[in-house]
């Protein structure tokens, strides 16, 4: 409390202080150097990957132009682009009525149009398999009207409806959040000149829509291309599946090398737009506080009164969050029912074993990413040009699917370190550098609340630079490194890909049990794990979004 007292005493008599502090020629170096040393094991994957590809030579190129190789890029392309305008079409008919409208218990269709981001993509899948396939739990209701069988859902339309239901969250969130900072006097200024309520919609409102729009899309877009379940189940041949059963079934790694880096690519690619579609978000909200003069004076939106559309509205929204949430849970109630019946009581030992498996990687991964994003971000941050590259090079790994990174470090450490093949280190590794990035901006947004006049004051008290970072900056930002840990948590535990080609073996964890008892056609052995992962799941979630800053909810 007095070191609080007395740096706050000293700080009011600091004239003129640098914006970034200065700790001292070696705590620099040895923060640059730890920074440099953790984005060179995130980008080991990618390195190794373009190398092992490149040298592929004339196989690899053949294999790159292959009509097989055309039509996967085509198949993902278009899978992309669906899932993508669909969720975006959903994600603002939602925002919309909760944020705009006297739409009946808005908070409450607000978390149950969040709650799909607690279920794995695979779950998903799994149920819309078991409630919509041909001989599903739908047909079985529907045999005595003489219904004996509904149409595949298997192929484009499951993978679609799949990943659609399961990612329109991303688009929901951050229009939700425009539509509620928007100023009502341009929207009622756009009505005095006689503009209708579309015409104000799209002139008006969609224009300041489209940063948050844009981001939520690109968001959507990098899930699609990275997912590996649905379009495994539902036997859509996307680059994951076509990587996967190259590796596992063919063995043919030169092939599945040339396709890792082609998804690569395109991840990589959509992940730059996002940077700089969020860069335009952060400068139009910086703008806006200006104008505003450091507070804000923008009058909140009318609600519009819904009159006789309310009932389409909670007949759409029943709908979605029937489809989205309650389906995949009701059937994996059932599953769980079954699983009881037949005896799944003797099998708690394992699950526990298997749950503390999960929480145990997960909680390393969770810790070793927020320790690998602290001196990353601290070496971001300011104008130093080398610590923004270090800080743009360590997002590289956000958009690489865990597939693509998975495959990569099998690749190096079959070939390079044999002793590090399967190992949980291995494992860990995998996690961080898919899933830093997302630790990485909690903690970067935590530092620009550190004042770096506070950081001089207790330098000149005496403190050494060791000591200023654990007793004044730590403190301040250590809830921004606890919910980037979190983020890492709730990912990892989800995490299935990776988990499956990284894991030692005999390593189980929840998604790897779920996918290993749907492979042996044990149905009554997915619903208890699969209802404690997207339970530990929401726990993470409901902390994420508690502890978030309101624009990003």
């Amino acid at each position: 409390m007095q070191y609080t007292q007395t740096i706050r005493a000293i700080t009011s008599r600091i004239a003129v202080l640098p914006r970034r502090p200065s700790f001292g020629v070696s705590a620099s170096q040895v923060l640059f150097l730890a920074a440099v040393s953790i984005v060179a094991l995130t980008l080991l994957p990618i390195v190794y990957l373009v190398i092992r590809a490149a040298g592929t030579g004339a196989d690899g190129l053949a294999d790159l132009l292959s009509a097989r190789t055309l039509t996967i890029v085509g198949n993902s392309l278009t899978l992309v682009a669906a899932v993508t305008l669909t969720s975006a079409a959903i994600g603002i008919a939602l925002a919309w009525l909760i944020a705009r409208t006297d739409l009946p218990g808005r908070r409450v269709w607000l978390i149950l149009g969040t709650l799909p981001l607690v279920i794995p993509s695979f779950i998903g899948a799994l149920t819309y398999l078991a409630a919509f396939g041909p001989r599903g739990l739908l047909q079985q209701a529907l045999a005595p009207l003489g219904v004996m069988e509904l149409p595949s859902i298997y192929g484009f339309a499951g993978a679609w409806l799949s990943l659609t239901l399961f990612t329109y969250p991303y688009v929901l969130l951050p229009v939700r959040a425009a539509l509620l900072m928007m100023d009502a006097s341009l929207e009622e200024s756009a009505r005095s000149l006689g503009a209708n309520r579309w015409q104000v919609f799209r002139r008006v409102v969609l224009p300041q829509l489209r940063p948050a729009l844009a981001s939520g899309m690109l968001l959507t877009a990098l899930y699609t291309l990275s997912d590996f379940g649905a379009v495994a189940l539902m036997r859509y041949d996307a680059f994951t599946r076509a990587i996967f059963l190259q590796y596992t079934s063919s063995f043919d790694r030169i092939r599945a090398a040339v396709l890792a880096l082609v998804v690569a690519g395109l991840a990589l690619l959509l992940l730059v737009l996002e940077r700089r579609l969020s860069q335009t978000r952060r400068r139009a909200l910086n703008r806006r506080n200006v104008r505003a003069g450091g507070a804000s004076t923008a009058r909140p939106p009318a609600i519009v009164r819904l009159g006789g559309r309310r009932l389409p509205a909670l007949i759409f929204c029943t709908a979605l969050t029937g489809i989205g949430v309650f389906v995949p849970v009701g059937v994996l109630v059932i599953w769980l029912i079954a699983g009881i019946q037949a005896g799944i009581a003797s099998q708690t030992r394992s699950l526990l074993e298997i749950t503390g498996n999960t929480a145990g990687i997960s909680l390393v991964a969770a810790i070793a990413a927020a320790g690998a994003a602290i001196p990353v971000a601290w070496a971001g941050r300011g104008e130093d040009a080398k610590g923004r590259w270090l800080v743009n090079l360590a997002y590289l790994g956000h958009g690489l699917p865990g597939m693509v990174i998975a495959l990569a470090l099998v690749f190096f450490s079959a070939n390079s370190l044999p002793g590090f093949y399967q190992t949980l280190p291995l494992l860990t590794l995998g996690y961080v550098a898919r899933f830093l990035p997302v630790s990485l901006g909690s903690t970067r947004s935590a530092l620009t609340q550190v004042n770096p006049r506070c950081e001089e004051a207790a330098r000149s008290l005496g403190l050494p630079p060791w000591r200023v970072i654990i007793r004044v900056s730590l403190p301040i930002i250590w809830v921004g490194v606890v919910s980037g840990a979190a983020m890492v948590f709730l990912n990892t535990m989800k995490e299935l890909p990776a988990t499956l080609l990284l894991a030692p073996t005999g390593f189980r964890t929840l998604a790897t049990q779920v996918w290993q008892a749907h492979n042996a056609s044990y149905m009554s052995q997915v619903g208890l794990p699969a209802l404690i992962l997207m339970g530990v799941s929401a726990l993470s979630l409901g902390f994420i979004l508690r502890h978030a800053p309101q624009e990003e909810l």
